[in-house]
């Protein structure tokens, strides 16, 4: 399934209903704002409670718990190379690291890009880098969901991953390096319930939240409403050295591009080949982003 943005008009109808989610006993005993018109481009998650984590995977994703997010909008697709050109032509951003050509096609998700870059081009967008839990939520909705698409195991049909090969899905040629694989132009697969493109796979996704490595640890910081990590993600946390990356990418296998593995990696490092983002944007950032058209 190709992802056209004619094709967004579709999501207008998920939109209208997608309040449905919210509700229930403990949304109907907090303020819950609707799905509005989202701006172009995004989707609409209604607020209310999810499941973060699992108690089957690794330590880092432990334990499950039931956490709250007010209603929040996600960007479709991952932020593609010509949209962050565009950023960098406008001067808003800075140019990020030189990759290889097979990277760099204008609808690739732009990658070498480190945590600082991402979080700078959401901000010159008038939204934001979505936390840890915005993620999360937007990934696996509130069924708790082990993929984007459900609890099948990821396969080059529903995700850009590495395949059994050792090479990204599609991928022919033998040998090392970039000759292994490379992105896919985002939105060549299925979308998950909320329309959003490449949860799983493709490009590793830069997140907001400091890394801790286990719900356990991180505790109320990682549980409490609308939780932003380990020092509300300040831009200094006492202990804590690597931001997170989540979703798994072309060059990792099936089971990291799960909706509950995560990544910890140093903010200021970009790597060339396989890390991206997607930005969020609040209530009100959306109704600012809505208002200028």
């Amino acid at each position: 399934m190709r992802m056209t943005w004619s094709g967004l008009g579709a999501l207008a109808l998920f939109v209208l209903g997608a309040t449905a989610l919210a509700e229930g006993p403990e949304a109907k005993a907090r303020h819950v704002d609707p799905c509005s018109q989202a701006p172009k481009g995004m989707a609409c998650i209604p607020g209310g409670s999810f499941l973060r984590g699992t108690d089957k995977g690794f330590k880092a994703t432990r334990p499950q718990a039931s956490v709250w997010l007010d209603t929040f909008y996600m960007d479709v697709t991952e932020v593609t190379v010509e949209a962050f050109d565009a950023c960098v032509a406008e001067k808003k951003c800075k140019p990020a690291r030189t990759v290889y050509e097979d990277f760099s096609r204008p609808r690739q998700p732009k990658v070498g890009v480190s945590w600082f870059d991402a979080v700078a081009f959401c901000e010159a967008r008038g939204k934001h880098l979505p936390t840890e839990a915005e993620w999360e939520k937007a990934a696996r909705g509130t069924d708790g969901r082990a993929y984007p698409w459900g609890d099948e195991k990821a396969t080059c049909e529903r995700a850009v991953i590495k395949d059994k090969r050792g090479r990204s899905c599609g991928v022919k040629k033998k040998g090392m390096g970039r000759d292994k694989g490379r992105t896919f132009v985002v939105g060549t697969r299925a979308a998950n319930q909320f329309g959003l493109f490449d949860m799983s796979g493709n490009a590793w996704e830069w997140v907001y939240d400091w890394y801790s490595n286990s719900y356990a640890r991180c505790g109320e910081a990682c549980t409490k409403d609308n939780p932003r990590g380990p020092c509300d993600g300040a831009e200094k946390c006492p202990g804590h050295f690597e931001r997170v990356v989540r979703g798994g990418s072309w060059y990792w296998e099936a089971q990291y591009a799960t909706t509950t593995y995560r990544r910890a990696h140093h903010p200021h490092n970009k790597p060339y080949h396989h890390y991206g983002f997607r930005c969020a944007a609040s209530v009100a950032e959306a109704k600012a982003l809505s208002s200028k058209g």
